[in-house]
């Protein structure tokens, strides 16, 4: 299979942690990612994520800290029809230049136009000759028979997989959504391996659950599905959404990538230097103790990071060392590097309960 695990389709790498890379693959490797898929072309003429006026391309260094912890890199691009020969070349060419593992057709709305049957041919055809054994997807609407103008024969042709998009808008129905669009890619012509791709953001007052996010990614191993992917990183990673990145990066997937554990998740958003992310650890009413004060509350809990980061340990990169404990009780060490010092005895004990931190005893000395 191309694909295995969790994934995040990542739309606008500016307004994705800044557009810092290490923060990118910081996060994505602490939720247990092992795929991002982001957006690098549109249509036919716009090399997406790429700024022309000041000629920066925003995807290599992304790419390249994805890669450095693991996970695959794809892309995945917004197609119309209009000029699929040169919207075929584009892809081709922002595929090959960036060093893909796989490439991912967005094909909605302007493809259920007449006459693009035949532009949806063209187009496989022009894209599968530069690309002749890259993996390639097609993302689309989840119910087919809703769908039918769109020409899904002349995509799936060429392509190797399926992704639909599972977006249960309106609905609190993960599970139901699954088997209806499942079964109605299983019964396309032709059949491909079946990834699917769920809701991490709001539309209008709508907005899924954390629990229906486990859900959904419950029901898709039920299903033995070999992926399950979300929209999109650029949502779910706000403060107001967090909530259903959080859903995803503690669901385990086996045989892939594995979540990690608390101590690793608490270092890697440090080194994110969000202290909103943070604090999104704790628990509300948790307790955060040194040898001089015990805190209470996760907005407390957040203003002593912003001192760490800003004050204490500026520009500080933090790394786990070592690691103990088990069930609700975590102990770990760790060392840290900044502007205005470093740290080479830090001993930190994690009370865990409901996924977050209950309680934090930390100490450490800086010289």
């Amino acid at each position: 299979m191309p694909l295995k695990g969790k994934g995040y389709f990542l739309w606008q790498i500016p307004k994705c942690d800044g557009g810092d890379a290490a923060r990118i693959a910081a996060r994505a490797k602490a939720a247990g990612l092992t795929h991002v898929l982001i957006k690098i072309a549109d249509g036919s003429t716009w090399a997406y994520n790429y700024d022309p006026a000041r000629k920066i391309d925003y995807v290599p260094p992304v790419a390249a800290a994805l890669r450095a912890v693991g996970i695959r890199v794809w892309g995945w691009h917004y197609v119309r029809g209009d000029d699929p020969v040169g919207e075929a070349r584009l892809a081709v060419q922002r595929t090959k230049a960036l060093g893909l593992d796989g490439y991912v057709i967005d094909a909605e709305r302007e493809y259920k136009e007449p006459g693009k049957k035949v532009a949806a041919q063209r187009f496989m055809q022009e894209l599968r000759a530069g690309l002749p054994s890259l993996p390639i997807g097609l993302s689309s609407y989840r119910y087919p028979q809703l769908h039918y103008q769109l020409p899904y024969a002349q995509f799936l042709e060429r392509c190797d997989f399926a992704m639909p998009q599972v977006y249960f808008e309106f609905s609190h129905n993960p599970e139901d959504q699954l088997e209806r669009t499942v079964a109605q890619y299983q019964a396309l012509r032709p059949a491909r391996p079946i990834f699917v791709t769920g809701p991490t953001y709001s539309h209008n007052a709508w907005r899924p659950t954390p629990d229906e996010v486990t859900r959904f990614l419950r029901k898709s191993q039920e299903m033995k599905i070999e992926a399950a992917n979300f929209w999109a990183y650029d949502f779910a990673t706000r403060t107001t959404m967090i909530d259903l990145w959080d859903a995803v990066a503690s669901f385990n997937w086996p045989g892939a990538n594995q979540v990690a554990d608390m101590p690793e998740r608490l270092i890697g958003r440090i080194n994110q230097k969000d202290t909103s992310l943070i604090a999104g650890l704790y628990l509300e009413n948790a307790a955060h103790v040194t040898g001089e004060r015990t805190i209470v509350g996760r907005q407390a809990v957040r203003t002593w990071y912003d001192s760490l980061l800003r004050t204490i340990l500026p520009n500080a990169s933090f790394t786990v060392t070592g690691k103990s404990g088990s069930g609700s009780t975590r102990q770990f060490t760790w060392t840290a590097s900044s502007d205005h010092g470093s740290v080479a005895d830090g001993s930190d004990t994690l009370g865990l309960a409901d996924g977050r931190i209950r309680y934090h005893y930390t100490s450490f000395t800086v010289s």
